[in-house]
């Protein structure tokens, strides 16, 4: 399937002139607000393999075995396994963990092990929040720490400084980034070109270092040192951490234009760097390699240049940031619209890009988060110790996901798919056994993140699946009550919306209204808000209507997980009921849950009682499908699960 956002025709060009500089376009758009999180990790990947726990000797051998891990790793995770193969698996041009498990489920959603798929995508998704917490702090920790390799007396400040901008950087989310975006892409650009230009000329006075595009000194180093290579594979990872942000973030840009930065400009910057790290590192005798090897990034540049690349680094660390804040505003939406989170205050800040969203509790819980990280670790290296294993775990759950969309969606042969899943599972895995060894030094962290997570958005989702089967047990058919409640109540001016879960049986709100009323507006709408498993759904296509008769009407709006749920706009696009809305005509009747613990089998009492707590603390329906507030009525009831 093509991308349509690179359908363009330039007015003054034939139209493949004028797709190429769409795709152009897009791809240089790309590098500032997608790369950010994987092409600020060679400030900290190369240094931690060496410097970290596993406690390599720098030698030529050793330099030229970590230097091929990180180019394979590189080429197998990010080149092969992300950007060729999953982002074929786009679910209506979106991609992430959530994006496939919704495409997964409409191919085989009601087969033996569907229940499975979906369970690892949001275990996927729940470990992201462990890394968004983490990037963040290790990201401007690492840049800020380059001040002490031009001035070791600037110590003390490096952790008020860091939390300075951190505490900014949550602070600008509220007014949006698009005016800050647009200079995401320039700043990127040069910074990757200012980190191949450094490792470049390093590999010019020492190209030995080209040696390691050979697997075989990954393959030796295995052999000579099988534990310590193990171990080194913790810190290895951490070169590719960013893979799943490139899947997730497909959809802004599509996968074309990301193939273009990735493959034409980023993965060579990056690989540039790195190999200059490590051809610095080879000259030097091991005394003075010793020491380099505890900042190399920074010392990659002369003594003129490093308070500049110092300055350069911290605005790529901060726009990384700012790409994994935007991913977990992101993902928390999909997950809402999809039915795993209450619904929360989710706030547009730009009126033509629909993706552009802040959420203030995720941003705050962030914000916290951060903010006890970088107190508790106090350092970058201490941090290294929890990053990594979120984003392992979530690779090697993408894996399991690729090898039902190969065989199950794709219809490969399982003697294709076979091999190709065997391979990944093998590299993947071997990353996230070697990550496992780092959970008590501070691995537990995203662990129990994501487990909490885990927790919280299954609970809700079984909860609300629970909640809503006790409500239409004993749910009366809206057709019958139509005829019914026509002579037994008076019929008054104006419109009147029951908003409804469910597209079946009579809202409780209307139940209740008619009860305590005894009054029916002249037309009763029935309105369900449907969110389908595709990220957009045309306007042509929004509204679905029935006609019941005397007046009452059901009708469905559509939208898609990535979508707005603006109702009283989508309702100027319904003429069908009775004609158009007026909204100071137009009551909107809310039905209000108070769910009451019980002892009944569904879910454990404890498990109640969090979603309990879950629903309480949501956001009403009024803010979340943008109901004018002098229009609604709210009424409650209370309901056993």
């Amino acid at each position: 399937m093509s991308d349509s956002s690179t359908q363009a025709h330039s007015p003054h060009g034939t139209p493949k002139q004028g797709h190429a500089a769409s795709k152009t376009a897009l791809a240089v758009g790309a590098i500032g607000i997608v790369f950010g999180d994987i092409g600020t990790s060679p400030l900290y990947a190369f240094r931690e393999t060496f410097a970290g726990t596993a406690n390599i000797a720098i030698d030529r051998m050793h330099v030229l075995g970590v230097v091929s891990l990180i180019f394979w790793s590189m080429l197998l995770v990010v080149a092969i396994q992300y950007v060729t193969i999953l982002m074929r698996a786009d679910n209506k041009g979106q991609g992430g963990s959530l994006a496939l498990v919704a495409l997964l489920s409409r191919h085989i959603g009601k087969s033996s092990y569907g229940w499975l798929v979906v369970l690892l995508g949001v275990f996927a998704t729940s470990l992201f929040y462990g890394d968004s917490m983490i990037t963040p702090a290790i990201s401007v920790l690492s840049a800020v720490e380059g001040l002490t390799v031009v001035d070791a007396g600037l110590q003390p400040y490096v952790i008020p400084i860091a939390l300075g901008l951190l505490v900014f950087l949550f602070m600008l989310q509220a007014r949006g980034t698009a005016k800050v975006g647009a200079l995401f892409a320039p700043v990127m650009i040069v910074y990757f070109t200012v980190i191949a230009g450094m490792g470049g000329w390093q590999i010019i006075q020492n190209p030995d270092i080209l040696w390691a595009l050979n697997p075989y000194y990954a393959v030796m180093f295995f052999v000579s040192d099988g534990v310590v290579a193990f171990l080194a594979l913790g810190a290895v990872v951490l070169a590719v951490t960013g893979s799943e942000a490139l899947y997730s973030d497909m959809g802004h840009f599509g996968r074309g234009p990301m193939r273009l930065s990735w493959f034409g400009f980023v993965m060579p910057c990056l690989l540039l760097n790195y190999f200059g790290q490590g051809a610095m590192i080879a000259g030097l005798p091991p005394e003075q390699a010793a020491v380099v090897v505890q900042n190399p990034f920074f010392l990659l540049a002369s003594d003129e240049w490093r308070l500049p690349l110092v300055f350069l680094a911290t605005v790529a660390t901060f726009i990384a940031s700012q790409a994994v804040i935007s991913g977990a505003f992101s993902i928390t939406h999909q997950a809402i619209q999809m039915g795993f989170m209450p619904r929360l205050n989710v706030r547009h800040t730009s009126e033509t890009e629909g993706g552009q969203i802040y959420i203030p509790v995720i941003n705050w819980a962030l914000m916290v988060a951060v903010i006890i990280l970088v107190l508790t670790f106090q350092s970058s290296s201490n941090l290294a110790s929890a990053y990594g294993i979120a984003v392992t775990g979530a690779v090697t759950i993408d894996t399991l996901l690729m090898a039902v969309l190969l065989v199950g969606v794709w219809k490969w042969k399982w003697w294709y798919a076979a091999p190709v899943v065997a391979l990944f599972l093998i590299v993947d895995g071997a990353y996230f056994a070697a990550n496992l060894t780092k959970v008590p030094q501070g691995g537990w962290f995203p662990l129990m993140v994501g487990f909490i997570a885990f927790t919280l958005l299954t609970t809700w989702a079984r909860g609300r699946k629970l909640m809503r089967a006790q409500m239409a047990e004993g749910a009366l058919p809206m057709e019958i009550f139509a005829k019914s409640a026509k002579n037994s109540a008076v019929r008054v001016p104006g419109t009147a919306i029951f908003m409804a879960s469910s597209t079946a049986g009579v809202p409780s709100a209307l139940l209740h209204n008619i009860k305590h009323n005894k009054v029916l507006h002249e037309r009763v709408v029935i309105l369900t808000v449907n969110i389908d498993e595709v990220p957009y759904v045309d306007a042509s296509e929004r509204c679905e209507y029935h006609d019941l008769g005397d007046g009452f009407y059901r009708a469905v709006l559509h939208y898609g997980f990535m979508q707005k749920t603006d109702v009283p706009e989508g309702l100027k696009q319904m003429q069908q009921c009775g004609g158009e809305f007026d909204m100071m005509q137009t009551s909107f009747f809310l039905s209000r849950q108070t769910l009451l613990p019980s002892d009944k089998p569904g879910m454990p009492i404890w498990r109640e009682k969090i979603f309990a707590w879950m629903l309480r603390n949501s956001a009403t329906a009024m803010d979340f499908f943008k109901l004018p507030t002098n229009r609604v009525v709210e009424l409650g009831s209370q309901v056993e699960i």
